[in-house]
């Protein structure tokens, strides 16, 4: 049997390349050391970074790509291992004063995970068939993160430690995935292929946000507003009652019109436009808190063979959300199974965030999964 590993052998040619070059580097090095395209480079970085084994550092205004040395690694196992260390009696002088008088109703927090115990309990599940194997190794992997880092149940509060402010996008099961959740202000790729549920995802998370009071504007390149509020209504989503309050804005505008601008963008950039010209246009006294523009896959589609310039007006694109300062998520159509995440690939780099809706065939049928690649 041939291991995935040396099947890979465009990933074995960076990794090697990596480590090679602690110094670190860019995409462009690794492009022109290795001969290989953009957007394959791409694919094998962003697995490497989702294994934790490559690190991002930016330099001025390079972005370098560094092997995380062994070294590193193995003190991150350790200070993993120090936390599952159980403290004995003999160790612990003094009682502290806080921990005699702790409130019944305070976690206990001297709790030690016991990884074998999980193992154990996963191995008796996959052999009764109530898991299978993939569920299994997926499990092994979740528990312990979900251990040491609980979900936060507070909304919109400040991060204790690093000072930032994050929202929850309260579909069931999703906002797990996160340490805290997404970072309020960001910018966020939502790629799959079709019928992944992409379109129905960032309904139910602007649904969920209008209801708590907050303005959310989805703007739509492909679908009729009609329609995405039949998708609400068939959900049993109160749309209506959502858009009469104003706090829900449904709006379907022309990719071609978007086109019109781009020579105003261009003069703009070049100086010889002074008033500003934004990429999008928001409805007059509606200042959004999130937004969804469905899709970037229909805006590419209007600047066909002008790929410069739908890269500057990209560009453009995500400076202005980033200016207005709302949580913005965008959607992008691929291949079921994708290696790159947007029309160009450049998107996924201008991105705060990437998050992939998968719809994977199997013997027996079809299962959807979600993956926070980038964030």
């Amino acid at each position: 049997m041939v291991k995935d590993t040396e099947k890979d052998k465009t990933k074995i040619r960076i990794v090697d390349l990596l480590k090679s070059h602690p110094e670190g580097l860019t995409i462009a090095d690794i492009m022109k050391k290795t001969k290989l395209a953009r957007h394959t480079v791409l694919a094998r970085l962003y697995s490497l970074i989702g294994e934790d084994k490559v690190g991002v550092r930016k330099i001025n205004m390079a972005k370098l790509h560094i092997w995380k040395p062994k070294e590193e690694e193995e003190r991150e196992e350790q200070g993993q291992r120090a936390k599952l260390v159980e403290l004995e009696a003999k160790d612990i002088k003094s009682k502290p004063a806080e921990v005699e008088k702790k409130k019944p109703h305070e976690k206990e927090k001297s709790e030690v995970f016991d990884i074998s115990k999980v193992k154990k309990e996963i191995e008796s599940e996959l052999k009764g068939g109530k898991l299978k194997k993939y569920e299994a190794q997926i499990k092994e992997q979740r528990v312990p993160v979900s251990h040491f880092f609980p979900e936060d149940e507070e909304k919109g509060k400040k991060h204790k430690k690093t000072g930032k402010e994050y929202v929850k996008t309260d579909v069931p099961g999703f906002d797990k995935l996160f340490e805290n959740g997404i970072p309020k202000g960001s910018s966020v790729l939502i790629a799959g292929g079709a019928g992944s549920g992409k379109t129905i995802f960032c309904l139910q998370i602007l649904f969920n946000k209008a209801k708590e009071g907050k303005k959310c504007f989805y703007m739509s390149f492909e679908e009729s507003e009609a329609r995405l509020i039949e998708h609400m209504n068939g959900f049993g989503w109160d749309s209506k009652k959502l858009i009469e309050s104003g706090n829900l804005k449904v709006q379907r505008f022309n990719p071609f019109d978007i086109t019109r601008n781009v020579d105003a963008l261009l003069a703009k950039q070049k100086g010889e436009l002074l008033i500003d010209i934004d990429p999008v246009l928001l409805p007059k006294d509606f200042k959004p808190d999130f937004i969804v523009l469905d899709s970037l896959t229909a805006i590419a589609s209007a600047f066909t063979a002008k790929e410069d310039s739908y890269r500057i007006y990209i560009e453009q694109l995500f400076r202005f959300f980033e200016k207005i300062g709302c949580t913005t998520l965008l959607i992008t159509e691929t291949e079921q199974i994708p290696k790159i995440f947007s029309a160009t690939g450049v998107e996924e780099f201008l991105a705060d965030g990437v998050i992939v809706l998968y719809n994977i065939k199997r013997a027996d049928g079809s299962e959807n999964a979600i993956e926070v690649l980038k964030m």
